[in-house]
C-alpha cells in the first residue's frame, strides 16, 4: 500500500507562529495562560498543556492580574487590551497579522459608514474567535452571515458592506456576495441605487489549499484527512477532498481509523487542515502502515 502525505497541509504560517510563541514562552517554567483553544486540534492543546499551558475561557481573563496571558493566532476585540492594561497583564500576542490587518479594515469601514447607516457584513461563524475579534471593531455592530436565511437580518435600503472570516471558503464567499446582490436589486430595483462593497478578505494561504486539496485527492484511492472537530476551515477543506475523492474519510487521530475503508492495491493520502500539526498526519501515516494487514480487508 503507497501511503503520502500532503506536503502542502499542516499549519498555516499564522497558527504555526503562535504554537512557536506558546512553546518559547513555557520555556522559563512560569505560567503562561491561553485565552482559549491554542489552536482548533484536541491533540495538540493536549500537547501543550501537558507542557504547562493553562487554556482559559474568555470570561475568567477579567480574574486574572499581573501575569501572561498569549493571544492565539485569531485576534482578539479591543475589550480584551483593555482588560489586559487594567490588570497589569503581559499580553504574548500571537495574532496572525493577515487577521491584524483586516481588523483594520473592517474598524476603518465601520468608522466610515456610520455616517451613512452603512452596515458592515461578516462572512463568518458566529461565536468563532476571529469573528469575535472583527465584530469588535464594529462595536458589536457587524452582521454575522453563514446561510441564505442569515440575510433576512440586512437592511437592504442601506449601503453594504461584506468582508470573509480569513478562513471561510472561496466559493461559499462568492455564493454569499451573489445573493446579497440578487437581495440589493430586487428591494432597489437597480445595484446602483444602494452602495454595495464585497471585500473578498480570505487568507490567501488558506484559499489556495483548495485547489492544491483537488489535485491531491484525485491522485489517491483513498483520502484521510485529519483535523480537529471544532476546525470550520478543516470542514470547508474536507468537503473540497470529499467532492473530488468519494472514499475520503474525516479522523481526529488515528484511533477513528477505520479497517473497511482500505484494499490492498490502494494509493493512500494523508491531508488535514491549516490547525492540523504535521506530527499528527505523521502518527496515522505511521499507524496505517504498521497495521497494514489488519487496514486491509
Amino acid at each position: 500500500m503507497n501511503i503520502e502525505i500532503d506536503s502542502n497541509s499542516g499549519y498555516c504560517f499564522g497558527v504555526e507562529f503562535a504554537i512557536q510563541m506558546a512553546e518559547d514562552g513555557l520555556m522559563d517554567g512560569e505560567t503562561l495562560y491561553c485565552l482559549g483553544d491554542i489552536v482548533h486540534n484536541d491533540m495538540e492543546v493536549k500537547r501543550l498543556t501537558e507542557k504547562g499551558l493553562v487554556i482559559i475561557a474568555r470570561e475568567e481573563l477579567a480574574k486574572l492580574k499581573d501575569c501572561r496571558v498569549l493571544i492565539r493566532a485569531h485576534g482578539e476585540p479591543p475589550e480584551t487590551y483593555k482588560t489586559a492594561m487594567e490588570n497589569n497583564l503581559e499580553l504574548v500576542d500571537a495574532s496572525c497579522p493577515v487577521v491584524l490587518k483586516l481588523q483594520n479594515r473592517v474598524k476603518h469601514s465601520y468608522d466610515k459608514t456610520r455616517a451613512e447607516e452603512g452596515q458592515i457584513v461578516i462572512y463568518g461563524k458566529e461565536g468563532h474567535a476571529e469573528v469575535i475579534g472583527l465584530t469588535g471593531q464594529t462595536n458589536q455592530q457587524a452582521i454575522i452571515v453563514m446561510q441564505e436565511e442569515d440575510l433576512d437580518k440586512i437592511d437592504f435600503t442601506k449601503p453594504v458592506t461584506l468582508y470573509s472570516q480569513t478562513t471561510k471558503s472561496t466559493k461559499g464567499f462568492y455564493r454569499i456576495k451573489q445573493l446579497i446582490e440578487q437581495r440589493l436589486e430586487q428591494t432597489n430595483g437597480s445595484l446602483e441605487e444602494v452602495a454595495f462593497k464585497a471585500n473578498d478578505s480570505i487568507c490567501r494561504q488558506v484559499s489556495n489549499r483548495e485547489p492544491q486539496l483537488q489535485r491531491f485527492s484525485s491522485n489517491h484511492d483513498v483520502i484521510i484527512f485529519v483535523s480537529g472537530k471544532k476546525s470550520s476551515n478543516g470542514k470547508a477543506l474536507y468537503n473540497v477532498c470529499r467532492e473530488q475523492n468519494p472514499r475520503s474519510y474525516f479522523i481526529e487521530n488515528e484511533s477513528e481509523l477505520d479497517y473497511s475503508w482500505f484494499k490492498p492495491e490502494d494509493s493512500v493520502g494523508i491531508c488535514g487542515a491549516t490547525s492540523t500539526p504535521m506530527w499528527l498526519m505523521k502518527q496515522v501515516a505511521d499507524h496505517i502502515g504498521h497495521n497494514q494487514e489488519q487496514l486491509v480487508s
